[in-house]
């Protein structure tokens, strides 16, 4: 994204998610002359929020690619002509995970909140009760015998 940027990444981050981050940033700086990137950038960012929620529904990946195709045809300038390239660039490499978050409900990075369940490993859990008074998340990283299992 920009000019001559880089971007690492390894397994753990979320291409549904990364696609989101940048087409964000390009929603917030469209200057709203064109309809095709004020309008467009905006709906896909809504279904890619909803994609990430698990909200997704059966269709959501051939609707992305026509909206983008539409917004690169259809934008005035440099910033709405490339907004789309995140979403279709990682629709075609990591389709995959797409279809995860539409179809399985699952995030395979584990990155996206509202995709992620927790569940107890009786093996491990001392009774400590710590989990049960942490929610969100948040008894994962707080649990001192490793019981809490990411799924």
């Amino acid at each position: 994204m920009g000019s001559g940027g880089m971007v690492v990444m390894d397994e753990s981050t979320c291409m549904v998610g990364m696609a989101k981050f940048f087409l964000d940033f390009t929603a917030k700086e469209s200057c709203g002359k064109c309809i095709h990137c004020r309008i467009g950038t905006k709906r896909m960012l809504e279904m890619l929020e909803r994609i990430t929620k698990g909200e997704g529904k059966e269709g959501d990946i051939e609707l992305l690619e026509e909206l983008c195709y539409a917004i690169k045809d259809g934008a005035l300038c440099g910033l709405g002509q490339t907004a789309p390239n995140p979403v279709l660039t990682t629709i075609k490499y990591f389709r995959d995970e797409y279809e995860a978050h539409i179809k399985d409900k699952k995030c395979p990075a584990g990155e996206c909140s509202d995709l992620i369940e927790y569940s107890i490993n009786a093996d491990k859990c001392k009774g400590c009760t710590l989990c049960a008074r942490i929610k969100c998340g948040k008894c994962y990283s707080v649990c001192r015998f490793d019981a809490v299992v990411k799924a």
